[in-house]
């Protein structure tokens, strides 16, 4: 693996780009203070921009490392962030890594995420030289899943009681793709 950072990716309607301290308010309002959004996520729901701004922060400190990949998904159209993407857990020593990501309601439903996950695996596949990609849901957010599966990723088992998110205690529907399997999907 050749680890490259946050670096700047593109589809039709989507950027994806480190974030910026100015991500605060965009952030919070398209996002992070909406309990809609954060309902099945494994952190709360942001109760001020004061909260967003800390998160963004700790982000920003981190952008120069090459380890690091913490997306923004910048609408083309508004140039505003709708939502995150990130590299959540690494296993160095199998090449895997593990993606995690929201977007605002305004723009569920509309193949966004799916746009922007399909390039995410593309980019970890291709320039850093994964061997292999995971993601995760509760199985009571099924639309998560839907994601995953457009993209290619294949449900590979659902662990009892074995995660946590903001209803607590949860299953957890596990994906996950092969630098073979998408490779021969092309």
């Amino acid at each position: 693996m050749e680890h490259l950072g946050s670096r700047r990716l593109e589809t039709e309607r989507l950027i994806m780009r480190a974030f910026v301290p100015e991500d605060v308010k965009p952030m919070f309002r398209n996002w992070a203070s909406d309990p809609e959004v954060t309902k099945f996520l494994t952190w709360p729901t942001h109760t001020s921009e004061e909260v967003t701004e800390k998160v963004v922060a700790s982000w920003v400190e981190k952008n120069g490392d090459p380890a690091y990949y913490q997306w923004a998904i910048v609408w083309k159209e508004t140039m505003e962030p709708i939502g995150s993407i990130s590299a959540v857990h690494w296993k160095e020593d199998v090449c895997e890594v593990e993606i995690g990501y929201c977007i605002g309601r305004q723009w569920w439903h509309r193949g966004v995420m799916t746009e922007c996950f399909s390039e995410v695996i593309r980019f970890f596949f291709q320039e850093v030289g994964v061997n292999r990609i995971t993601a995760r849901h509760d199985p009571n957010n099924p639309n998560s899943g839907m994601v995953m599966k457009k993209c290619g990723l294949r449900h590979e088992g659902t662990l009892r009681q074995a995660d946590r998110n903001n209803q607590g205690i949860c299953d957890m529907c596990a994906y996950g793709i092969l630098r073979g399997d998408y490779e021969a999907a092309k």
